[in-house]
């Protein structure tokens, strides 16, 4: 029975391990396909708009930018879950160790600045910045490039899926502003479980919540990333106030996303090569956090 439990609990906590993916796939997936409908069928509700300013050339435009935004989003986190950042096949060359080297008694091997252990991949990764639950999957040296383009391309969709969403906002507060509007929009399902919406408005108010709500918390964490990436810092560093490798804005780049920082955002099969090994770091200032 002891056996059978832990097999279960097992199988238990690897779905719960990769539950987080499949939200996201769903609601990434979810909106686009709400964005579309809106796009071809609904968007705009005046008839007379439809035939002047609402042509299918705009309808390709629009479609296309929110395609072209899925498909970077979906390569960028499929590329960012391929990549590993750990240490593992990688050459530590422990023979040059230098200040920063530390020993990880998990792994059995010296590893060096900026690498630390992650309990949840049970691997030292290389320049790591934390372990990211919606993919399961640590963010490190190797994949940092992807993780925040992946980013960049979700903030910019639910932008768009938010802006495209204000008609359904306008339908809902017609009635004015309500009890019965106020609830839809802050806890549709509450409405729809007592019977007082249909299941499409339902549809529409959650995917339109979602977009609002899901675009705050990817501009906290984009803009975030945004700022510790020219200040040449990991989130770890973040909170020890350190910024002993910052190379300048432009050095820090050039780092991060690459030798074609300047363009390689634009998509993932675009290479890019990192100009560093992940080991060796050139220090620019005190390795001591500030007091």
């Amino acid at each position: 029975m002891a056996s059978l439990g832990s097999r279960v609990f097992c199988k238990v906590e690897k779905l719960c391990h990769h539950l987080p993916v499949f939200l996201n796939t769903f609601l990434v997936f979810s909106i686009t396909g709400e964005v579309s409908y809106l796009v071809v069928v609904e968007a705009p509700l005046d008839e007379e708009q439809k035939k002047a300013e609402w042509s299918s050339r705009w309808k390709v435009v629009h479609l296309l930018a929110q395609y072209f935004m899925l498909w970077n989003i979906c390569w960028n986190a499929l590329l960012f879950v391929r990549t590993s950042p750990s240490i593992k096949g990688v050459f530590l060359g422990a023979e040059g160790m230098g200040q920063g080297w530390r020993f990880c008694y998990t792994c059995e091997a010296h590893t060096p600045p900026r690498c630390s252990h992650c309990y949840d991949c049970r691997v030292c990764v290389l320049r790591r910045d934390h372990h990211c639950v919606f993919f399961d999957q640590c963010v490190g040296f190797h994949n940092y490039r992807y993780f925040l383009c992946c980013l960049l391309f979700m903030w910019a969709g639910l932008l768009y899926a938010t802006l495209m969403n204000a008609e359904v906002f306008i339908v809902i507060l017609k009635e004015g502003v309500t009890v019965h509007s106020v609830l839809l929009l802050l806890i549709p399902w509450i409405m729809l479980i007592s019977g007082q919406v249909t299941a499409r408005a339902f549809a529409f108010a959650f995917i339109a919540d979602t977009c609002v709500v899901g675009f705050l918390l990817v501009s906290a964490f984009f803009f975030f990333h945004v700022v510790l990436l020219f200040r040449g810092q990991t989130t770890r560093e973040w909170y020890s106030s350190r910024r002993p490798y910052s190379l300048g804005p432009v050095g820090n780049l050039r780092h991060t996303l690459g030798l074609r920082w300047y363009v390689c955002w634009l998509s993932p099969l675009i290479p890019s090569p990192l100009p560093g090994d992940g080991i060796n770091f050139q220090v620019t200032g005190s390795l001591q956090p500030n007091q």
